[in-house]
Parts: C-alpha cells; structure tokens; sequence
C-alpha cells in the first residue's frame, strides 16, 4: 500500500491522470508515460525538476505548504484532495497503536432510526460495514443489510451491477470514500480489506491506484429493486458525533415522483419487519 512512500506514490498516481492538453501541451510524440512528465509538472508548478523528482522518489518527504499549493494546481485537487496532499507531506509520527474495539452503533441512534419507517436509513462504519439499518432500507437495497460491507459487495457480487444502474460511478465514489473514512493505511483491517480487493477485482485495484479521496456528503443513486423495478434517491450523509468514522445516509425520493410511489410501496411491504437491525457479527479490529 506504499507506506513507505505514500507521498510519492500519490504525486505520480495524480500525474499520471492530467492530460497535457489541459495545458495546451502536445498529447503526440513519443510519450513513454501517462499523463504528465515530472519535468512538466515541475514546470508548471514553479519548482526545479529535480526537486520533484526527489518528492516523487521519497528523497524528500516534507514539502512547504507553498509547493503543495502549486501542487495542488497543476493536479486539479478539490478541498479534500488538497488536505490529503497537506496529511501526507506531514512528518510521520509513529504510535503504537491501541486495540480498536468491534464497531457499534449507539442506543441512541438506533432507536432514532426506528422511528423513521418511511425513510430509508442506515448506519456505515470505517471501513464502510453496515453497521445499523432499518427494513427500508434493506428494502431497497439488498447492499444496505447489516454486516454487509458495501466495498466487498459493490466489486466482489455480480448482483451490485444489477442493483445500481450507474454501478461504475458508485464504484468510484466507494473507492474515493473508503479511502476518506478509513483514515490510518497501516490499519490491518484496511489493509487486509485492500489486500483482499486487489487480489480479486481488476476494477478495485485500477481505482485504488487512482489515489482519489472524497467523503460521502449527498447526492442522488438509482437503484434497481426487484419488487418496484427503478427508484431515483437523493441521500444526505451526516456525522455520528462520538463514533469517529461512523456516517448515517437518510434517503428520500422527490415527492409526487414514481420513486415516491415505489418507496411507499416498499415501506408497505417492510412494515412487518424487524424495526431496527444492527450487525452482531461486526468484523474484530484487533
């Protein structure tokens, strides 16, 4: 997982994603790599290309906020790309790591999500287990059970490209979240999660190396459900204050819409359901 360059290995996967033409450079030639040469982005940035070279090589960890700033630029970051590029020029301190309990999901917070039996919820952990959900939202989505981790589910079961009609953007964005909420990469169950995934999925291990890291925050899935055929939701994901690395989705449909129609129907149909299931086999993270 290039823990002992992380930084360099982030420079060059985000190098080799800009296209020279985004700078009015010549795409032709005798290119030998993808994307940008070092000397290129050194240049764009303002730097000398030997001194990019040592940061890309890991001769030089630490750079100014200055040349992460320009960094920045010539590689197009958002907000939390750029704070990512900003965390890996850090100097590393290393602690010996505490054992990490098993995930839980608070009272509290279960019973909020009992109380909401027309709206779709569920509670993610860290590394994107179901913790919590109510009978909506396994209604919907079969990927939404709790113990289900939604990262082996979307590359590993061939069912996920049938649920989510949009499957290759969703499975982007779990890449890019699972590298947000995971947080520590010498974590032996990232590591073991990645590890796994990259052994078996071309599609993971392409999209890992792309470096990308964006939290859940909201938006809009479709979803294709064998009881009510196609819904369209929007979704708003929010913080458990207290639980570091836990997000609650809430999903809705626009109201009027067929999808309304559908999630009614839906919620009918789990009405009889368990109220609130949580995870009791959640993953050790010893």
């Amino acid at each position: 997982m290039d823990s002992d360059n992380r930084l360099g290995a982030f420079l060059r996967a985000r190098r080799e994603l800009v296209s020279p033409a985004d700078f009015g450079m010549s795409g032709g030639g005798q290119r030998r790599v993808a994307g940008l040469r070092r000397e290129e982005v050194a240049m764009l940035a303002g730097m000398s290309a030997d001194y990019y070279v040592r940061l890309e090589q890991g001769r030089d960890k630490h750079p100014s906020e200055q040349v992460i700033a320009a960094l920045a630029r010539v590689f197009a970051l958002d907000e939390e790309g750029t704070a990512h590029l900003r965390e890996l020029a850090r100097p590393v301190v290393r602690r010996r790591r505490a054992p990490q309990r098993p995930e839980r999901v608070s009272p509290g917070l279960l019973a909020l999500l009992q109380t909401w039996p027309n709206t779709p919820a569920l509670v993610l952990g860290r590394y994107l287990d179901v913790l919590a959900a109510n009978p909506l939202a396994t209604a919907v989505n079969s990927c939404s059970a709790p113990g289900v981790n939604q990262v082996r589910m979307m590359f590993l079961d061939p069912e996920a490209r049938n649920i989510y009609p949009d499957w290759a953007i969703h499975a982007a964005e779990t890449v890019a979240s699972l590298r947000a909420t995971a947080g520590d990469l010498d974590d032996p169950r990232l590591t073991e999660l990645v590890g796994e995934l990259s052994l078996k999925s071309e599609d993971f291990r392409r999209l890992w190396a792309r470096h990308d890291i964006r939290g859940k925050t909201g938006g809009t899935k479709r979803f294709r459900n064998p009881m009510v055929g196609e819904l369209t939701l929007s979704y708003e994901t929010l913080s458990v204050n207290g639980a570091p690395g836990q997000i609650l989705i809430a999903y809705h449909a626009e109201p009027g819409s067929d999808s309304e129609r559908a999630l009614t129907l839906l919620g009918s149909m789990a009405a009889t359901a368990d109220p609130v299931v949580q995870d009791s086999n959640a993953p050790s993270l010893d």
